[in-house]
């Protein structure tokens, strides 16, 4: 039985990873052995690694790939991507060609603005509060001054300053809601350094207002919100219907099909999801690869998905006197400057490699790859089914478990260029190959 450890955090990194594979694994050794493997060769850029979070023991590799060929806004990108499933930079750089060849994709940030909360109870009559509201503005203000004076500068700062009773859903619950700029910073710690000072100048009106009383406010929680509703991008593609005819079918049929799919994401939660989730492939690669929160990205976009009542598609589309359009907006929360973005050497050469931009500029760019991913996605939905293009590009994470020879994967490659490769049949074709029985289902 495993017994617990104190101080784990205070112990060297040697230390730390001899009690962890000696407790842990049936073969510490080569456990050691594998971890250290994966460590950078250069002590100063694993250092860096080291640092990001607690406790490393090594580092966890994943594909850093790139699908070239956008246009966007007339200017031509290659974007990086950091992801481990198979066919999503292949589709991405195949909806790239297809939409360059009809006027590339088109991109809008709508607004900027990110939005924090002093969530606070109060269990009297807060109508002071309310009525006092320009004075209690005019201290929070006052109390942040110091705080936004840099960001102020590069245009940025605090926007609005709203008080917000919140007790028809929960008793004496009421808000002090914040939004910001924060120019080409995400603005977490900023939000929320200006969140805390505002707490505290909150306590200090109610202690000095006669009628208030202090001792019935409770100051809860002082936090930024990763919703982000005020801080939106709309990218887009459109053209001719009759530009999107290919493979024996009509751009009229293609074009009602696609509508449909997305139709039906619209009034189905389950197919919404599926959906959802394979233009958040495009989007998390990229927001990976640029060294940006993917969590929050993700938890802002299913919360807008879901801003009607119902969880609805991410992507519109419309057919119009006779021409198709298709289009995303979203919730972005990026940053160019803090974070990793000078920390971590990939992510440096991740926004070189797409032009340096500024964050609207990286907020178009992630709104593309999201849109490009779901049009790949759709496309193959709503002819050839998608099976056949994702299982292609799984053929070699198969081979690769199968321990194949670079000889034995051209063969097998090429065997099956006409048909679906699923699992069974490559196993079964790979035995024969070399002569060795297959395996028992189950078995």
């Amino acid at each position: 039985m495993k017994e617990p450890i104190k101080g784990f955090s205070k112990l060297s990194k040697a230390a730390k990873l001899e009690w962890l594979t000696q407790n842990n694994f049936e073969n510490p050794e080569a456990t050691l052995e594998l971890f250290q493997s994966y460590w950078h060769n250069d002590e100063t850029v694993q250092k860096k690694h080291d640092d990001f979070i607690e406790n490393t023991m090594t580092n966890y590799y994943m594909p850093f790939g790139v699908a070239p060929n956008f246009q966007i806004n007339g200017k031509l990108y290659t974007l990086p991507m950091a992801i481990e499933e198979s066919s999503v930079v292949a589709a991405a750089a195949k909806s790239a060609s297809y939409w360059m060849a009809r006027g590339g994709f088109k991109t809008e940030v709508v607004s900027t603005e990110k939005i924090g909360h002093v969530h606070f109870m109060y269990e009297g009559d807060a109508s002071p509060l309310f009525n006092e509201f320009n004075a209690l503005e005019e201290q929070l203000r006052a109390a942040t001054k110091e705080l936004t004076a840099n960001m102020e500068a590069r245009g940025g700062g605090i926007t609005a300053i709203t008080l917000v009773d919140k007790t028809a859903d929960l008793d004496h619950y009421y808000q002090i809601e914040v939004c910001f700029e924060t120019c080409d910073s995400m603005g977490a710690n900023f939000i929320n350094s200006n969140l805390e000072e505002m707490a505290k100048s909150l306590e200090a009106f109610t202690a000095a207002h006669q009628d208030l009383n202090e001792d019935k406010l409770e100051v809860v929680m002082r936090i930024l919100s990763n919703y982000t509703p005020k801080c939106i991008v709309r990218a887009s593609v459109s053209c001719p219907v009759s530009d999107l005819a290919s493979e024996g079918t009509t751009g009229e049929d293609f074009a009602r099909k696609f509508k449909r799919a997305i139709d039906i994401a619209n009034a189905e939660p389950y197919r919404a999801t599926t959906h959802n989730k394979g233009i958040m492939n495009g989007i998390d690669a990229l927001i990976i690869a640029t060294g940006n929160d993917f969590r929050a990205v993700e938890a802002a976009c299913h919360t807008y998905a879901s801003k009607s009542g119902q969880y609805r598609s991410l992507t519109h589309c419309s057919i119009e006197n006779g021409t198709f359009t298709y289009w995303i907006e979203i919730p972005l929360a990026l940053g160019v400057v803090g974070g990793l973005t000078k920390l971590h050497p990939l992510v440096v050469k991740a926004l070189e490699m797409l032009g340096k931009p500024n964050a609207e500029e990286l907020m178009g760019i992630v709104a593309v790859s999201g849109l490009a991913q779901n049009f790949a996605a759709l496309r193959a939905l709503v002819t050839t089914g998608i099976q056949k293009g994702h299982m292609k590009m799984h053929l070699m994470n198969i081979l690769n478990q199968l321990e194949a020879t670079p000889e034995e994967k051209v063969i097998v490659a090429n065997y099956f260029k006409d048909k679906v490769p699923h699992h069974r049949e490559v196993v079964n074709y790979f035995c024969n190959l070399r002569g060795v029985p297959v395996p028992k289902v189950g078995g």
